[in-house]
């Protein structure tokens, strides 16, 4: 069937659609930037490397890895504790348990539901790995600070505005320059798996 087949029946998507939306994904994914704290450039590869070597550095000194994100974001959360516990080896948990997160927000206000749980559990010498599509989540550069407070390394990932605050608050940032939620979300979880996908070995293949 034709594009034009394919607009007319309404289904409402043509393979020229999918080929476009898939182009610019690899767009924002391949095109991340990448900083120290304060902003400082950094190479996108160099810091998917010093990821990895903080991740395993962190397990291996016998502390743990944190993620913490709301709505979609918490789901790449817990799907990444899941993976960096399971297939990585590593140390790693997500706060997003609902009892916890609805009694918090009850209490302490929605802007606590994280920094208080770190201010509780995490140890110096942690890694929280703090995720916003929009780096403006006060919930988010909260817990950050508060993880800061406690002697734990940050890095963050995040999107939408260049400017946005939580982009500087991390001592490695990842930035994708997109205001769509799809595509943040989306690329914010490849480089969580990049990171565990490289550190366990992967060979990505070569295409034909």
């Amino acid at each position: 069937m034709s594009d034009h087949e394919n607009r007319s029946s309404g289904l409402g998507v043509t393979t020229g659609d999918l080929d476009r939306y898939f182009t610019f994904l690899r767009h924002v994914l391949v095109n991340t930037t990448a900083t120290r704290s304060a902003g400082k450039p950094l190479d996108y590869a160099a810091a998917v490397t010093e990821s990895m070597q903080l991740a395993r550095a962190t397990h291996d000194a016998g502390r743990k890895i944190m993620f913490i994100g709301n709505g979609g974001s918490a789901a790449i959360a817990s799907h990444m504790a899941t993976d960096y516990s399971k297939n990585g080896g590593l140390r790693a948990m997500a706060m997003n348990d609902g009892a916890t997160l609805t009694c918090l927000s009850n209490d302490l206000g929605y802007e606590n539901v994280f920094a208080k749980q770190i201010d509780l559990h995490a140890n110096e010498g942690d890694l929280l790995v703090a995720i916003s599509s929009s780096g403006r989540s006060e919930s988010i550069t909260k817990a950050v600070r508060t993880a800061r407070d406690k002697g734990c390394a940050v890095m963050t990932l995040s999107g939408f505005a260049p400017g946005n605050p939580l982009r500087d608050l991390g001592d490695l940032n990842f930035y994708v320059a997109s205001d769509q939620y799809g595509y943040v979300e989306i690329a914010h979880l490849a480089i969580c798996h990049a990171v565990l996908d490289f550190s366990c070995g992967l060979v990505p293949p070569t295409l034909s």
